[in-house]
């Protein structure tokens, strides 16, 4: 009986073994959970979701394992993202640090804003102004929703507060090679590669994924952890399993 009860618990951690094995090889090469913590991405991302990061969009890099271990350096099978992406990437000044943004800059490009308005290489980006929006507010006022078009027909969603917010007139910004440019959507309140000292330029090699799909959204303003009656009102069910554009 004794040698049956040894076996069976070293089966049951070898199937542990496996599991995490698996967990993480997925983890690794396809897809990576991420939660959503602050508004800087509103209203194309809100506080409380949770979404799918696929890895091999951009290949692989160091920061595609956990812990992101100095083996390699450079992208295995690397690809430079589209304009438009929503991207998850390691903060350039700490890797730690998990952020997510919107590329709208890549290697070579001139980036600029002007009285709020994003210009791509010299060119101004089509900008409409759908009304207000109570996803985020402004000195108590509704933030201004927009309908912003990038020069390769993309279209999204955006929030201001103000053209002439700190980071509303910049520089002409030259993206240097193997770097991308990222903004949050809610322009008036994403800290990002406006912000050099900040953010700034994005090493290739820091992406983690693009942002593919939102699995759960949960609202905490409307759920407590104690009271479990109030989850089911809390969740987004409009939210869920919607693609990130």
């Amino acid at each position: 009986m004794a040698k049956k009860k040894s076996g069976g618990w070293l089966e049951s951690v070898k199937t542990m073994l496996y599991a995490g094995l698996i967990a993480i090889g997925i983890r690794t090469i396809a897809f990576e959970p991420f939660n959503i913590p602050s508004g800087s991405m509103i209203p194309t991302l809100l506080v409380g979701d949770y979404l799918f990061v696929s890895k091999y969009s951009y290949g692989y890099s160091r920061y595609s394992m956990p812990f992101g271990p100095n083996l390699f350096s450079g992208r295995i099978f690397g690809s430079v993202p589209k304009r438009g992406d929503v991207a998850v990437f390691k903060l350039p000044r700490d890797p730690s640090q998990d952020y997510i943004k919107r590329i709208v800059g890549l290697p070579g490009d001139r980036i600029q804003v002007k009285g709020g308005i994003l210009h791509v290489n010299g060119q101004p980006v089509k900008r409409e102004l759908v009304g207000d929006s109570e996803l985020d507010r402004c000195y108590r006022e509704p933030a201004k929703y927009y309908r912003e078009t990038l020069p390769e027909g993309r279209v999204h969603g955006i929030l201001e507060c103000t053209d002439q917010g700190s980071a509303d007139n910049t520089i002409e910004f030259r993206i240097p090679a193997n770097h991308v440019f990222g903004m949050g959507d809610n322009r008036d309140n994403s800290q990002d590669s406006r912000y050099l000292d900040a953010v700034g330029f994005i090493p290739v090699d820091n992406l983690v994924g693009r942002a593919e799909f939102i699995f759960f959204s949960i609202d905490g303003l409307q759920a407590s952890l104690f009271k479990p009656w109030t989850w089911p009102m809390a969740i987004r069910w409009n939210r869920l399993f919607s693609g990130v554009r």
